[in-house]
């Protein structure tokens, strides 16, 4: 069966989640048989339980077990396989089944979860799920005006699921510089900006299932803008880091106003007088 390797052309982001969470569906209700890799959790504890359900949240996928779950988070570079193993990379975390079926998982991090998943996630803050809420999503932004924009997408709290790739795209599609700050959109714009994460998702997801999502980058990975036709900028912005592609000619960089001194307003009282 494919893996990780056959749908990512760069760092896991919340629509290969889903891919994975629909192909590992193939392991609901059956028994583990034995664990295995060099994670440091106990992978005993697994043994003889049946996967209850497959989950994700974001960037999160979830191997839920009666009362506990197994997080992996797939962080930058993380790659799995579905019963075949890569012979050159050594496995973080890894599920074997009846019948030689196997789930293996590479450079991830891997933890478990005590309880019911219902109290551990808030659903409506993934941007894949059925439950997202857009308004909540915009109370959020409200909350960080000084954040730059970039940052804010990249937020999981706002945005689970939004990685590097989304970040670039989006903003480049809603004509917003990266380095705008949230405070400073106009509400209308921030409502383009909550509704593009979500669109560009699923649009992600679609071309990511039909091997063709590089095809469709505007932007990210890119040297000229479409729009223009000049040289994108290409840099490491925010407190994120994280490699930026934009325009400077057709994204606009949104800024607050400029406070007023204490000293302008005084020449300007005086000058009334």
């Amino acid at each position: 069966m494919r893996g990780a390797d056959d749908y990512s052309s760069s760092m896991p982001e919340g629509p290969s989640l889903i891919i994975l969470r629909e192909q590992a569906q193939i392991f609901k209700g059956k028994r583990v048989l034995a664990a295995e890799g060099n994670s440091k959790i106990d992978k005993t504890r697994v043994v003889g339980q049946r996967i209850v359900s497959l989950r994700s949240w974001g960037k999160h996928f979830l191997i839920e077990f009666p009362g506990f779950t197994v997080r992996i988070h797939l962080l930058m570079f993380g790659r799995y396989c579905i019963n075949e193993r890569k012979p050159d990379k050594p496995i973080r975390f890894g599920l074997r089944f009846a019948r030689g079926e196997e789930l293996n998982f590479y450079a991830c991090s891997a933890r478990y979860l005590e309880g019911d998943l219902d109290s551990t996630y808030d659903w409506s803050g993934d941007v894949m799920s059925d439950s997202w809420n857009a308004a909540a999503a915009r109370k959020k932004l409200r909350a960080m005006p000084d954040t730059l924009v970039c940052d804010a997408l990249l937020d999981q709290t706002v945005f689970a699921g939004v990685g590097n790739i989304i970040k670039n795209e989006v903003l480049y599609r809603i004509r917003v510089h990266p380095c705008s700050k949230v405070g400073a959109l106009t509400a209308a714009k921030l409502r383009q900006l909550v509704e593009e994460a979500r669109r560009y998702s699923f649009q992600f997801l679609e071309w990511k299932r039909a091997y063709v999502l590089s095809k469709h980058w505007l932007v990210h990975n890119k040297g000229m803008c479409p729009r223009c036709e000049i040289k994108l900028q290409r840099a490491y912005l925010g407190i994120t880091d994280r490699r930026t592609f934009f325009c400077e000619r057709c994204q606009i960089r949104y800024s607050p106003p400029a406070r007023r001194t204490a000293r302008a307003k005084r020449r300007r009282i005086s000058a009334r007088r």
